[in-house]
């Protein structure tokens, strides 16, 4: 293997199987791989070095980046990465801002159709042309010899054909399931629109995807990541309200496992599954280990709480303002819910819940202190993913309990943290590119007063020591992390000329730190560390933690998240210096490096 030197301002990185950093020397001392004590030999792992002339020999590349920032490889905390990778050849609908466009984008895959196949496809947002809904009847005519499945781009809705929802055999007289709903004309007919639950009434119907195409789909969607400097992801699979369990165990066993025993693999993922297999997976666990290789993780479990703001199913504690009659939708009913985080959390996995309104936060919030308090203390960092709408002083709470937020902003780099706190620890995801999504429609479905004060409180949750956690929900929105550290700082959606709730941006060490725990400096060296967490460190060291704080979510802090002697040599070259970047938040990737090899361009 060709040794890498890179030379930033004076520091670099290379070696056999090591990746040096300039600034002390120490010795290159191997890594073991968890408690297996034998020595990773097949990935690059970073060391502190004094001097790049000590390890120029035959075949050292090295790299002058003038001046060009260096920051470890990106995590984006909340993707669905398989199913991102097949979105990329269907239905393209993110984007389309008015019907014609919509129509005229299902007409031309039909073409490509042989009679009776689906025809699939997702992405869209109503919100962009006002509001209106689709329904069947807008693509009924050019699709009558093709059912049609096109969701909505939360996952939390989608939209069928005719054709479809016959041969699902839904009907007038078909009955909303618990957690769904089957929407409806005045006369009482399917509209063609399924909310949540009520969508496992027809996705049982599409074939499944071939293991060919799931392979290519991993392999397209982990060029995409690489492209954007995202080098880790936490994959929560296939599983969306009313899809199949089983779904992310065949892409488990027949794509991530397949790809790792014949050196397929690209980026490192961090796997969740459905809650329901709980069980499965600590089998699964007692037997290899968290870790499977240097490119999987087993993560933890997940379950859903409530729906989605755009498909008017996330759970409040008050009526939709443009449905006075809607609270929104609880998917899991809480008995249930609690019966498996207990059970999970006492077996000791990670355990994940997506609530984005503000009683399903405050449910969660409650149900997780309870199975803390019953199941006693230990570092057990619970997961929220999206955290988007809190009620008055529950962002306060999220601190109070040690959270992570796991939130989407714009652009999706994600960092899920979870400091070493005391007692039972837990990780909050918010995704801020929903931010820059949601603001024209969090005012007209919530009012102008809800969505001001309770929306993406970004500020308000590092205010209440919470840990936020970032990422893009892809294929939910794009996989931009760059783009959102933009946003969280900005926080300005397109259209408008000021921030929706300036309150809340966050600076760029905050935006950087949150993400992928980027920490850089400016002088002639960089080098990111990971220390403990005290209850009494400065706001320096706050930061330091903020910078690992993705991988802490997801327990991967050992191997991830900091440029720090032993970690994996994942890292990305920015396109510009320091100070360009903290002007405006704006830079992009030049390369990216995953164990020490370039991969990216």
């Amino acid at each position: 293997m060709v040794a890498v030197v890179a030379i930033v301002c004076g520091c670099g990185f290379g070696g056999d199987e090591c990746v040096y950093i300039h600034e002390r020397c120490l010795p290159p001392v191997r890594r073991f791989n968890g408690g297996s004590q034998r020595a990773d030999s097949t990935s690059r792992q970073l060391l502190l070095c004094c001097s790049v002339q000590d390890l120029r020999r035959d075949g050292t590349k090295e790299l002058n980046l003038e001046g060009k920032i260096v920051v470890p490889g990106l995590i984006d905390s909340h993707v669905h990465l398989i199913f991102g990778g097949l979105q990329m050849t269907q239905v393209e609908l993110r984007g389309v801002n008015n019907k014609d466009e919509f129509v005229r984008r299902v007409q031309e895959a039909v073409r490509t159709k042989k009679q009776g196949s689906w025809v699939l496809g997702g992405g869209w947002n109503n919100d962009l042309w006002g509001g209106e809904l689709p329904v069947a009847s807008w693509i009924d005519d050019i699709t009558p010899y093709n059912p049609v499945w096109l969701s909505r781009m939360d996952g939390h809705m989608g939209l069928a054909n005719s054709m479809a929802l016959q041969l699902a055999g839904i009907t007038e007289y078909t009955e909303d399931p618990n957690g769904g709903a089957i929407m409806k004309t005045i006369s009482g007919e399917p509209n063609g629109l399924l909310v949540d639950a009520a969508m496992k009434l027809l996705l049982s119907w599409i074939p499944e995807v071939s293991v060919d195409e799931r392979r290519e789909a991993l392999v397209r969607a982990s060029n995409l990541a690489l492209m954007r400097g995202v080098t880790t992801v936490v994959d929560f699979g296939r599983y969306y309200s009313g899809s199949s369990l089983e779904q992310s165990w065949e892409d488990f066993s027949d794509v991530y496992r397949w790809a790792d025993t014949s050196g397929k693999m690209m980026i490192r993922v961090c796997l969740f599954f459905p809650m329901e297999t709980w069980s499965r997976l600590l089998d699964l666990i007692s037997k290899t280990g968290r870790a499977l290789s240097q490119w999987i993780y087993l993560g933890g479990v997940k379950a859903f709480a409530d729906g989605s703001l755009g498909s008017n199913s996330a759970l409040f504690y008050e009526p939709y303002a443009d449905e006075p009659h809607n609270y929104g939708i609880q998917v899991t009913e809480l008995e249930s819910i609690f019966n498996m985080t207990m059970a999970s959390d006492r077996s000791g996995l990670q355990v994940a819940v997506h609530a984005i309104g503000d009683k399903a936060n405050d449910l969660i919030l409650d149900m997780y202190e309870s199975v803390g308090s019953t199941n006693g203390m230990r570092d057990r960092r619970f997961r929220i993913e999206h955290a988007q709408h809190l009620a008055p002083g529950s962002a306060a709470r999220f601190g109070e309990q040690g959270i992570v937020a796991s939130m989407q902003w714009m652009g999706g780099l994600s960092s899920s943290d979870s400091a070493f706190l005391p007692g039972w620890l837990n990780a909050v995801s918010p995704q801020p590119d929903h931010l820059l999504d949601d603001a024209d429609s969090a005012i007209k479905k919530l009012g102008l007063d809800r969505a001001q004060t309770g929306s993406y409180l970004f500020q308000s949750l590092l205010a209440s020591n919470a840990q936020l956690a970032f990422g893009s929900d892809w294929p939910v929105v794009d996989i931009n992390p760059l783009g959102s550290i933009r946003t969280a700082m900005k926080r300005i959606p397109p259209g408008w000329e000021s921030a929706w709730i300036s309150s809340e941006c966050l600076t760029l060490n905050d935006a950087l730190n949150a993400c992928p725990r980027i920490r850089t400096t400016h002088g002639s060296c960089f080098l990111a560390h990971a220390e403990p967490y005290s209850q009494n460190v400065s706001a320096e060291e706050n930061h330091r933690e903020y910078t690992i704080s993705a991988a802490r979510a997801s327990f991967l802090e050992d191997d991830l998240g900091s440029l720090s002697p032993g970690k994996m040599a994942d890292f990305v070259v920015l396109s510009n210096s320091w100070d360009e970047f903290a002007a405006d938040g704006s830079s992009s990737v030049e390369a990216t490096y995953v164990g020490g090899l370039q991969v990216y361009p």
